[in-house]
């Protein structure tokens, strides 16, 4: 739901709707990077929405809670539309429920930490869902990798030395613009495999610059471009035990050209062709498919 016009609610509807473009069949679509083809590797299904309580967050938690405990039960791996952050909370703790308290950790796209202990008195709602995790549902803050942080109003000062003392390791837009977005995401793959077992991946659209997700509730520049987003997503779903992920804070009618759909749904595909390349067991790091891109700099064809 989020708060105000700029809600999300329609998030899911939306990236459905993207399917309608007759090149989007399943049965046609290839990786252009990996020449991975997932819906042949993959039995991919729609399963439908949870049960929320469109006036109550509160009370939309426990159904969410269920079916994505349900799926990961079931041997499958969620992957959630959202719908706002706050869905952050009842996804990854259904997905700890399966796999074990303190076995799973977090890899978390956002331009905002998200872990503050309230929003204007609530619990729920989609600036908490780490605190609630941490706090409520024991998943240890060093389990949490972040990435793309840059918002001008967090964390305060306060909010900072509590993401400190609880171990999150956090990689601001500051550190990606003087390292590079190559060497914080190598960084970040490192330190989600030091530790949890599995893996759970949260897509804030947001992570992205305006110019690629002007539809969403709080866009915050400057951001990751989509040529950084799209192969860190496919590089994680393929080099690391993920068993869940959630897509989240798409605003599609504040989405002019679709461009914030479009990247969404592509991101969920490149999720699913890093899971088929890991149940196909292909080489890493960062595998690209030798007919498709050229020779290792330095040589010549």
């Amino acid at each position: 739901m989020s708060a105000g016009h700029r809600g999300a609610a329609f998030g899911p509807r939306g990236i459905r709707a993207d399917e309608r473009i007759l090149p989007h069949t399943p049965q046609m679509l290839v990786n252009p990077s990996t020449r991975i083809k997932p819906f042949e590797e993959l039995t991919v299904v729609d399963y439908g929405d949870a049960a929320v309580d469109p006036f109550s967050i509160d009370n939309s938690m426990e159904p969410i809670r269920a079916l994505v405990r349900e799926i990961a039960g079931a041997g499958a791996i969620p992957i959630v539309l959202g719908g706002d952050h706050s869905i952050l909370w009842p996804d990854a703790a259904a997905v700890a429920d399966v796999y074990g308290a303190g076995k799973v950790g977090v890899i978390h796209f956002d331009a905002h930490p998200d872990c503050s202990h309230d929003l204007l008195g609530h619990l729920a709602s989609h600036a908490t869902p780490i605190r609630r995790l941490i706090e409520d549902e024991h998943v240890p803050g060093h389990n949490f990798i972040q990435i793309g942080l840059r918002s001008a109003i967090a964390p305060d000062a306060e909010l900072f030395d509590w993401m400190r003392h609880h171990g999150l390791r956090t990689h601001f837009m500051a550190e990606i613009d003087r390292r590079g977005f190559d060497a914080v995401l190598q960084q970040a793959i490192e330190e989600a495999l030091d530790g949890p077992e599995h893996l759970f991946v949260s897509l804030d659209i947001d992570v992205l610059d305006p110019a690629f997700a002007p539809g969403t509730g709080t866009p915050e520049p400057p951001g990751l471009t989509n040529r950084e987003l799209l192969p860190a997503i496919r590089r994680i779903c393929h080099e690391t035990p993920v068993v869940g992920m959630d897509i989240v804070e798409v605003a599609p009618h504040l989405d002019p050209g679709y461009t914030t759909t479009m990247n969404a749904r592509r991101a969920i595909f490149e999720a699913l062709t890093g899971i088929a390349m890991r149940r196909k067991g292909m080489p890493g790091p960062a595998y690209l498919d030798p007919e498709v891109c050229g020779p290792p700099p330095g040589e010549h064809a």
